[in-house]
C-alpha cells in the first residue's frame, strides 16, 4: 500500500505533473527541465528525485550529469496504468503544450549546465 501512496502523492504536485510531461517526450537533464519550467535547480532536482523514488524514471549518471527518462518496465502495474493516464492528461492541457514547446527550446549544452562555459568568477 505504500508504494501506491508514494506514486499518487509523487503525482500530485503540479510541478512534477509538469516534469513527467517534459520526460514523456524524451529523456532530459536537470538543466533542460530548469529552462523548460523556469525554475531553480534544487526545485527540479529534488521533483525529479521524488518522481525517481516513486518509480516513474530512471536515472543514468554521464560524468557530472544525470539524466532522467521514464521507467522502461515499471515493477508495479499501478505505475503503468499512472504513466498512461498522465499521458492522455497532459495532451489536452495548454500549459503542457506550452512546457513541451520550451523543452524543444532548451539546450542540454548551454550556460546553465556546459561544465566548458562555467567561468572562473561562477566558480569563486
Amino acid at each position: 500500500m505504500e508504494s501506491y501512496l508514494q506514486a499518487v502523492k509523487a503525482l500530485s504536485d503540479e510541478t512534477r505533473l509538469r516534469i513527467l510531461n517534459l520526460i514523456l517526450d524524451r529523456e532530459c537533464c536537470v538543466c533542460e527541465v530548469m529552462q523548460a519550467l523556469d525554475i531553480s535547480q534544487t526545485r527540479a532536482s529534488r521533483n525529479l528525485r521524488i518522481l525517481e523514488n516513486a518509480g516513474f524514471l530512471e536515472s543514468r549518471r554521464d560524468g557530472v550529469w544525470i539524466y532522467y527518462r521514464l521507467t522502461d518496465k515499471p515493477e508495479d502495474p499501478f505505475i503503468s496504468s499512472l504513466i498512461k493516464s498522465a499521458t492522455e492528461f497532459t495532451k489536452t492541457s495548454l500549459i503542457f503544450k506550452n512546457d513541451r514547446t520550451q523543452l524543444s527550446k532548451s539546450s542540454r549544452y548551454n550556460d546553465v549546465c556546459s561544465p566548458k562555459k562555467i567561468s572562473r568568477k561562477q566558480v569563486k
